[in-house]
C-alpha cells in the first residue's frame, strides 16, 4: 500500500519515494523517486502510455500503489481538474465561484449568523481569502479561457463537452491550490486559450506538475522537466529544449562509459579464461572473477523509435491557384452567414495556419473550401480534379470501437492482398502486433495516426488538419512536422500547438468577426495582441501590429523557393530508392530460380547464365545503393539547411 507522509520533507512540495505501480503485470512505475521543491513549475513528459496520468492519480489518492510513499505538506491543497465536465443550470461564473467551498460556506453562514463574535470571525476570514474580489478574479480567468461576459452568465448545460472542460479548468485555476496538477490542459483549448494559459502559469504563485506534449508550453511555462521513462523518474532543470540537450549529453557520456566498461569486462574475461586453470595465476583469476561480479553494468540508452508519419505525394500536380473565392458568404442557415465576403486564393505550395478563437468560424471555413458547405453568395472556383484530405479531432470518437486498423485498410484496398494491406499499415506504425487490435483498445495517439493515414490515403492535393496533435507525444509531433514540411501539396492548419504552427506555416490567416483576412505579423505579434485584448476582458477588433508586408511576402517567397529547391533532390532520392527496390526484386527472383537443385541437372547452361546475371545484379545493386545513400544525404542536408 502507498503511505502518505504529510509534511515529510518541508523543503519539498511533493516527494515521491520508491513508488511502484503495475497494470496487468506491466510496471508503469518501478521504485520511482523524485523531490519537487515548493514553487517549482514542472512539466511531466514521457511517451504515450508511459504512465503520466497514472502518476497524477496516485498523487491525488485516486489510485493506490503497491509500494512506496508520496509526501505532501499537511497544510497544502492539491488541485486537479475534474474528469466530469460541469453541467446544469448554474452559470459559468457561479460554477467557478462555487468551487471555493470555504468561501461559499462562509457567505451562506453570514446570511444567517446572529452571534456578533461569529459574524466578526466570518468577515475577517472572508477578508483573509480575498472573497470580495473573487468574482472579478473568476471572470478574468474565464475571459482568458475564451468566455466573454455574456458567455459567463449562460448556464453550463448550454455548452458542449469541450467548452465545459474549459470551465472545469477555470475552477481549479481559480482555487489557486498549493499543488496544481494538470493533465494535458491545452487539449480543450484553442491557440488563443493556450497562449493565455501559458502566460497565466508562468505567473502562478505555487507549485505546478503538468502533463503536456506542447513543446512551446513546456519551454515557456515550466522551470523543470520530469521525465517518466521505463518506470523511472528523472528531474531536469529548464524547459523542454534544455531537457533534450541535457539528456542527449547524458546518453553520450553513458555511452562512453558503457564502451569503456565493456572493454574492461572483455579484458578481465580474457584473463580469467586464460589463467583460471594455471596454479600460479589461480588467485589472480579468482580476484578478477569477484571484480567482474561487483561491476555494476551500465545500461545501454536505447530510445524507443518513433515510426515516421508520411503523406503520399499527389498523383498529379495541379496549377495554382487550387482554389479561388470571390465575395463568398458561408454558413448553415439562409441569410445568416458565419463568414462573409471571402476573397482568397490557395496555391499548391501554401502552408496556411488559421488563427482565431473557437467559434469564430475556422471549421466553417475548412468546410467551405473543401466543398462540404456550398456558398450562400459569391463565386467559388477549384480544379475539378482537386482532392482533399481532412482530419478533425472529433473523428477519433467516430471510429468504430469494434473495428481494427486492418478492417479499415481492407475497405480502402479491397482488391489488394493481405500482404499489401499489412505493408501499408506497417509503414504507418501498425505492425502485426497492432493492426488487428480493436479501435477501443488503441491509445489516443494510435487513433490519431490511424485517422491521418485514412485521411491521406488517396494522396490529396490539399490537406486540412484540425487539431491533429492533441493525442500525440512530443516526438510524434516532431515526425508530423517533418511530414508536413515534406508534403508536396497545400496545407490548411488549425492548431493550438504554437510550435507546430511556427515550424510549418508560412502564412497566417485570422478568422474573426465573420471575416478571414491575412494576419500581417508573426506568432509573437499575435500573442502580444491576444494577451492585451484578453487582459481588458474581451477580444479586440483589428489586424496585427503594423509590419512591413514586403517582409512577410519575402518570407513566404523564401519558404516556397526552399520547397522548390529540394523538390528535385526529393525526386532523385525517390528514383534511387525505386532502383534499389527494382534490382533487389530481380535478385530475389534469380535466387528463387537458382535454389532449384534440378536446374543444375536438367539445364546447366541456363543455371550458369542465371548465376552470371545474378553477379551482375549484385554489382548493380551496390552501385544503386551508393547512389541512393548520396541522394538521401543531399536531400536531408538541403532540408535541414533550408
Amino acid at each position: 500500500m502507498t503511505s502518505r507522509l504529510p509534511g515529510a520533507i518541508p523543503a519539498a512540495m511533493l516527494h515521491i519515494n520508491d513508488l511502484t505501480y503495475r497494470i496487468e503485470g506491466r510496471a508503469l512505475l518501478e521504485r520511482a523517486s523524485v523531490g519537487i521543491p515548493a514553487g517549482h513549475k514542472v512539466g511531466l513528459i514521457g511517451r504515450n502510455g508511459a504512465g503520466k496520468t497514472t502518476l497524477l492519480r496516485l498523487i491525488t489518492g485516486e489510485l493506490s500503489a503497491e509500494d512506496g510513499a508520496i509526501g505532501v505538506p499537511k497544510s497544502s491543497n492539491i488541485g486537479y481538474v475534474a474528469q466530469e465536465a460541469p453541467g446544469g443550470e448554474a452559470t459559468l461564473i457561479e460554477w467557478v465561484l462555487e468551487a471555493d467551498k470555504e468561501r461559499a460556506s462562509l457567505l451562506a453562514e453570514a446570511e444567517t449568523a446572529s452571534d456578533p463574535q461569529r459574524i466578526s470571525d466570518i468577515h475577517i476570514r472572508l477578508s483573509d481569502i480575498n472573497a470580495h474580489s473573487a468574482p472579478a478574479r473568476a471572470a478574468q480567468i474565464l475571459a482568458g479561457l475564451g468566455f466573454d461576459e455574456a458567455a459567463q452568465n449562460r448556464p453550463c448545460g448550454e455548452y458542449s463537452g469541450g467548452w465545459r472542460m474549459r470551465v472545469a479548468l477555470a475552477a481549479v485555476l481559480f482555487l489557486e491550490p498549493e499543488l496544481l496538477l494538470l493533465d494535458e490542459p491545452t487539449n480543450y483549448l484553442d491557440l488563443e486559450g493556450t497562449m493565455w494559459l501559458e502566460n497565466y502559469l508562468r505567473a502562478y504563485p505555487h507549485t505546478i506538475l503538468m502533463v503536456s506534449h506542447d513543446r512551446n508550453l513546456l519551454n515557456r511555462a515550466v522551470t523543470s522537466i520530469l521525465h517518466l521513462d521505463r518506470g523511472r523518474l528523472t528531474l531536469y532543470s529548464g524547459g523542454y529544449d534544455d531537457f533534450e540537450e541535457a539528456r542527449a549529453e547524458k546518453q553520450r557520456l553513458e555511452g562512453k562509459l558503457k564502451k569503456k566498461q565493456d572493454e574492461e569486462r572483455k579484458r578481465i574475461t580474457a584473463f580469467i579464461d586464460r589463467f583460471r586453470a594455471k596454479d600460479t595465476k589461480a588467485a589472480q583469476a579468482q580476484s578478477r572473477i569477484k571484480a567482474l561480479a561487483r561491476m555494476k553494468p551500465i545500461a545501454a540508452q536505447v530510445d524507443d523509435q518513433v515510426v515516421p508519419i508520411r503523406f503520399p505525394k499527389p498523383a498529379k500536380s495541379l496549377a495554382s491557384p487550387l482554389i479561388r473565392l470571390e465575395g463568398v458568404d458561408a454558413g448553415y442557415e439562409p441569410g445568416k452567414p458565419v463568414l462573409s465576403n471571402l476573397d482568397l486564393r490557395i496555391d499548391n505550395d501554401d502552408r496556411i495556419a488559421l488563427l482565431g478563437q473557437n467559434g469564430n468560424g475556422k471549421s466553417t471555413f475548412a468546410k467551405a473550401i473543401s466543398g462540404r458547405l456550398a456558398p450562400q453568395r459569391g463565386n467559388s472556383w477549384s480544379h475539378n480534379q482537386l482532392a482533399f484530405g481532412y482530419f478533425a479531432q472529433h473523428q477519433l470518437d467516430e471510429l468504430n470501437p469494434e473495428r481494427t486498423p486492418y478492417d479499415y485498410m481492407s475497405d480502402l484496398m479491397p482488391e489488394a492482398s493481405e500482404a499489401e494491406r499489412r505493408s501499408r499499415l506497417g509503414a504507418a506504425g501498425f505492425g502485426f502486433d497492432r493492426a488487428d487490435n480493436r479501435c477501443r483498445t488503441l491509445s489516443g495517439g494510435e487513433k490519431a495516426r490511424l485517422l491521418l493515414m485514412l485521411a491521406t490515403f488517396h494522396a490529396p492535393h490539399i490537406l486540412i488538419l484540425d487539431e491533429p496533435t492533441n493525442h500525440l507525444d512530443v516526438d510524434s509531433r516532431e515526425t508530423l512536422i517533418q511530414a508536413l514540411n515534406e508534403f508536396e501539396g497545400a496545407v490548411i492548419l488549425i492548431s493550438h500547438d504554437r510550435h507546430l504552427v511556427e515550424a510549418c506555416a508560412d502564412r497566417l490567416w485570422l478568422v474573426h468577426s465573420g471575416r478571414v483576412t491575412p494576419f500581417d505579423g508573426d506568432m509573437d505579434d499575435y500573442r502580444r495582441q491576444l494577451l492585451e485584448a484578453r487582459s481588458t476582458g474581451g477580444p479586440r477588433e483589428g489586424k496585427g501590429p503594423a509590419q512591413k508586408t514586403d517582409d512577410r511576402a519575402e518570407q513566404r517567397r523564401l519558404a516556397a523557393a526552399h520547397r522548390a529547391r529540394i523538390a528535385p533532390l526529393r525526386k532523385a532520392m525517390t528514383t534511387a530508392e525505386k532502383e534499389v527496390n527494382r534490382i533487389t526484386g530481380q535478385i530475389a527472383e534469380l535466387d528463387a530460380k537458382l535454389a532449384d537443385p534440378q536446374l543444375y541437372v536438367s539445364d546447366p547452361e541456363t543455371a550458369q547464365k542465371l548465376s552470371m546475371e545474378r553477379g551482375q545484379c549484385a554489382k548493380a545493386l551496390a552501385l544503386a545503393e551508393e547512389n541512393w545513400l548520396e541522394a538521401t544525404e543531399a536531400f536531408e542536408t538541403a532540408s535541414a539547411t533550408g
